[in-house]
């Protein structure tokens, strides 16, 4: 089993504004605190149970995994001693892990500890993490820092996975003490430690005594704020009330290169944004798909027209200034098996044949549409050309701006027509489908069901030939897009800006902001 070879390259970058490149080599002094702007309010601190990448941004300052993502796009051991050791049939897999950490309560991490961890993120109602671990059939601790893994079948993804959230490692002794409230009471070995959460205005972390690299942690403090707005979050950068911005949109990127205070952070996205539709989801996430009598969810030709009467390259032209590119499929050209499908592949619009399919639907038009956004400016852009474009093929398409966590909610339990859904990504093509696409995946909020997508998911699990998962990826791919219950648009690129004071910060691929190293230039 290997999810390294065959990886793309996921090369960071570090940019001065005034153009020319920046190492991130200088020497930090010690102590401070650090300010990052986040683009929304996480959901839920809990590993098990978290969807969003701002949380995610949060746990990389405060719960280290079994593995990480390194600059090259490689997975390298974290918690974990060294890469897996796998059986010569794929189904027994062990690792050591750490003997000199500890989480933030002052517990020791062990053995039984990640077993604890595992298991929960299998077993746990309502886990985010339950179908990435579907194969795990037992954990076990077979000594005191030794694990075994044992699989139903050989599980090629299965390092990729243990490098995010399910590799996360809570304390048994919170987990046991919080229960349910572990989310207000987070406690992983990390860098950073929880201190408190004020919601919708800031998370705060400060340096973690009992984190095993103490020595090297600059920062006294890191401070997560939500600022959907990014030409706020941006003039907080100018003012130097925070210090680093977060997923900054391409129109205010292009405003921060004229200030050669500020730098800016970019490195190509191994994730997609798009269009949610609710094709089968009756009664929430994990729940058997059921019938909606709905146009849009009833039949797939209007779906697919909803598809053509988009345009991708003028909403990257529109919204974004050519700073992002046209996406219409889950897998990143970035991922470690990259079938992919370039972005002048994806279709065009077009409206006559759009038209076309409502009326051999039967439907009768504008037939209306409600689609879910966020309530940031961006994606007003982006909803109000959607609009536009949808109208000119008879759909009359209604905007609801929708707090980021309360359209997690409504959408994880059913309640849209259409919703704006997007996934940072990650390097197995695997982490990009089986959760959202497969039969009662943990994130299938669109409620669609196709035995040969699982039939393609498993497979795409247990084969090594690189070449071969390319062409299962592909034809996924292909089965996927044209179901049209989650139509991709565009793909990011990470850009991150910060005050030309602040060295350490390293941004890759997978999109987070990492501040063990951060802090302030001397």
């Amino acid at each position: 089993m290997s999810t390294t070879a065959g990886c793309g390259s996921l090369q960071s970058s570090a940019t001065e504004v005034g153009g020319e490149r920046m190492t991130d080599d200088r020497p930090v002094r010690a102590g401070g605190t650090l300010t990052v702007a986040l683009n929304a309010d996480p959901d839920k601190l809990d590993p098990t149970l978290a969807q969003t990448l701002v949380g995610r941004t949060v746990f990389a300052g405060m719960c280290e995994k079994l593995y990480d993502v390194d600059a090259e796009g490689k997975v390298v051991p974290q918690l974990a001693t060294a890469l897996p050791k796998v059986s010569g049939d794929g189904r027994t897999v062990t690792f050591d892990v750490r003997r000199d950490a500890e989480f933030s309560d002052g517990a020791r991490l062990d053995a039984a500890a990640v077993v604890t961890s595992l298991l929960r993120h299998r077993d746990l109602a309502g886990s985010a993490r339950a179908t990435e671990l579907t194969p795990l059939r037992d954990a076990q601790a077979v000594g005191r820092y030794r694990v075994r893994l044992t699989l139903k079948q050989a599980y090629v993804p299965l390092t990729a996975v243990l490098a995010d959230r399910s590799g996360m490692v809570m304390s048994p002794t919170a987990l046991k003490k919080y229960g349910k409230d572990f989310t207000n009471h987070p406690s992983c070995v990390g860098p950073f430690r929880f201190v408190e959460r004020v919601g919708g205005d800031r998370i705060v972390l400060a340096k973690d005594p009992h984190y095993y690299d103490a020595d090297a942690v600059h920062l006294d403090k890191v401070v997560y704020k939500p600022i959907p707005d990014g030409s706020v979050r941006l003039a907080n950068l100018r003012s130097g009330d925070i210090q680093v911005g977060d997923q900054m949109a391409p129109v205010d990127v292009r405003s921060a290169l004229t200030d050669a205070k500020l730098q800016l952070f970019n490195s190509p996205s191994l994730g997609y944004q798009g269009i949610g539709i609710n094709v089968g989801n009756v009664k929430g996430l994990g729940e058997k798909p059921g019938r909606i009598d709905t146009p849009m969810a009833s039949d797939v030709r209007v779906r697919e027209a909803f598809e053509l009467s988009i345009d991708r390259s003028l909403i990257n032209k529109v919204v974004f200034q050519d700073m992002y590119e046209p996406a219409c499929g889950p897998v990143s050209p970035e991922a470690a098996i990259a079938p992919g499908v370039a972005p002048s592949a994806c279709p065009g619009r077009d409206v006559a044949a759009a038209k076309r399919l409502l009326r051999q639907a039967g439907v009768h038009t504008p037939l209306a549409v409600e689609l879910k956004i966020p309530t940031t400016p961006e994606w007003s852009r982006i909803g109000q050309v959607i609009q536009a474009m949808g109208k000119d093929a008879g759909f009359d398409i209604s905007l609801r701006p929708t707090e980021y966590a309360t359209m997690l909610e409504e959408t994880d339990s059913g309640d849209y027509t259409a919703f704006s859904s997007g996934w940072s990504g990650r390097l197995d093509p695997d982490g990009n489908v089986a959760s959202f696409l497969q039969t009662r995946g943990a994130m299938n909020a669109y409620g669609l069901s196709d035995p040969k997508i699982d039939a393609l998911v498993a497979r795409g699990r247990t084969e090594a030939d690189p070449a071969e998962r390319a062409r299962i990826y592909d034809e996924l791919t292909r089965r996927a897009t044209d179901a049209h219950a989650l139509v991709y648009l565009y793909r990011q690129k990470n850009y991150v800006v910060a005050g030309k004071d602040v060295a350490g910060v390293r941004v890759y691929g997978d999109g987070l902001v990492r501040v063990k190293d951060a802090g302030y230039a001397k």
